[in-house]
This record gives structure tokens, C-alpha cells and sequence, in this order.
């Protein structure tokens, strides 16, 4: 999805956009290498920690979660312009499982559209996990953290918070892939700021729709799956 929006306004070096994740070509090697590192280790510390922190009773929720996710990022909503967009799911993921299984959920999201269905690269898949899943994923969690104490607790402002979180998520990950194009000499920052966040402004709102609407479809048919997250002590 974060590439959506770069098109031939970037000039005659950049390839033709796919509807969705980043394809290969668009990042160079060495800040694919680096974005693979980074996300490895991000990784890494998400598959320790949600070992020693996740309920065994949220471990079914795990796949249903990846299967409802994986399924909605394939049904596409227009914005403007011909551009189009798609939930991402990462704060959703978080707040019902964790921000560290909720970013291995999104990571085996990400990985399997790239692996089945050739929907981003697979040189550029740690920037297109980093981007939104631990961007989306873990950023948009501590943000919701953030949120629900100041508007007075997570019972009270669990779906307003997490419409926030969603949508500040959605518009990060653009502007981490509009720092990466830069920094790959793919098209000035000047051009892929505004460009990418611009559009992801407006997809961000579906996001944050989808977002609230599904957890508050959840606080009404099985409010037990919002404990999920907080029922073990060490989990964070």
C-alpha cells in the first residue's frame, strides 16, 4: 500500500507502481540490507518477548487475527486520483494481542502477500514489514497507550484512541517509506513527502474507520477478547 501513490510524477526513473507494497526496484540495495537488519532484529526481540509474555489463550487469536487481517488487506478502498488503499491492521493486532505478537502477526502478513501473491518485493520486504508492521504495529500501540490515559482510561477511550493510533500509524509508515526512497536517490524527498503523505492522510481515516468499527463490534459480541493482551502480569 505505501507505494501506492508514487507515480509518474517522480519522473521517467521510476518504475510503474503496483497497487499496494513496495515492489523491488524501488529502494536501493544498501538501504534494503540495512531495512532487512532492522527488521530482523525488531523480530527477533518480537518472538522473545511474546514467548515470555503471551497467554495461552491468545494464542488461537493469533491465526484468526492474521487471517482477518491478511483477508481485509484485499479489498482495496479509492482515495483520489486513482489511487487506492487497504487496511493495514497493525494497531488493531496490538491492541487486542500485544504490540510484539500483534508485529508477528503483521510480519507473516506482509511476508505471505509478498511470498503467494507477489503484492510487494522480496528484496524491499524488511522495509515493507518495517514500514507497516513494526512502524504500524509498535508506534501505533505506544500511541494508543499514550492516548488512552490522557482521555481517561483504556474501558473509556479504548475506540477513540485506537482511531487515532491507526490513523498516525498509517500516515508514519508513508513518511518512513518517503525517508527511504530519498535516501535510496530514488526521487527527492521534496517530491515523495508530500506526495505519500498526502495521499495516506485520506487512507489513514479508512484505517481508522475499519479500526474503531471493528473493536467496537468486539466490546459488544466477545469483550473477553480485549482482556487477551493484559491477562498475564509480565505482558507489556
Amino acid at each position: 500500500m505505501l507505494a501506492a501513490i508514487v507515480g509518474p510524477g517522480f519522473g521517467p526513473a521510476v518504475p510503474p507502481p503496483p497497487d499496494m507494497h513496495a515492489p523491488d526496484g524501488f529502494l536501493s540495495v544498501p538501504i534494503a540490507a540495512v531495512m532487512w537488519l532492522v527488521t530482523l532484529a525488531v523480530l527477533a526481540v518480537a518472538v522473545r518477548r511474546s514467548n515470555a509474555t503471551l497467554d495461552e489463550r491468545a494464542v488461537p487469536l493469533l491465526g484468526v487475527m492474521a487471517a482477518f487481517i491478511f483477508a481485509a488487506q484485499m479489498v482495496n478502498f479509492q482515495v483520489v486520483g486513482g489511487t487506492s488503499g487497504h487496511l493495514l491492521g497493525g494497531v488493531l493486532a496490538a491492541v487486542l494481542l500485544g504490540p510484539w505478537a500483534g508485529t508477528l502477526v503483521m510480519a507473516c502478513v506482509i511476508a505471505v502477500q509478498a511470498l503467494v501473491f507477489q503484492d510487494g518485493g522480496l528484496v524491499v520486504m524488511g522495509a515493507n514489514i518495517f514500514n507497516m508492521g513494526v512502524v504500524g504495529t509498535l508506534g501505533g500501540f505506544y500511541l494508543y497507550l499514550g492516548l488512552v490515559r490522557i482521555l481517561g482510561g483504556e474501558d473509556r477511550a479504548r475506540v477513540p484512541a485506537a482511531g487515532i493510533a491507526a490513523w498516525t500509524s498509517v500516515v508514519a509508515g508513508a513518511i518512513c517509506m518517503s525517508l527511504e526512497l530519498a535516501a535510496s536517490g530514488t526521487t527527492a524527498l521534496s517530491i515523495a513527502l508530500p506526495a505519500m503523505v498526502g495521499v495516506h492522510v485520506l487512507i489513514g481515516i479508512g484505517e481508522a474507520l475499519i479500526t474503531m468499527g471493528a473493536l467496537a463490534f468486539i466490546a459488544v459480541t466477545r469483550a473477553d477478547l480485549l482482556r487477551l493482551r493484559d491477562s498475564r502480569p509480565a505482558a507489556a
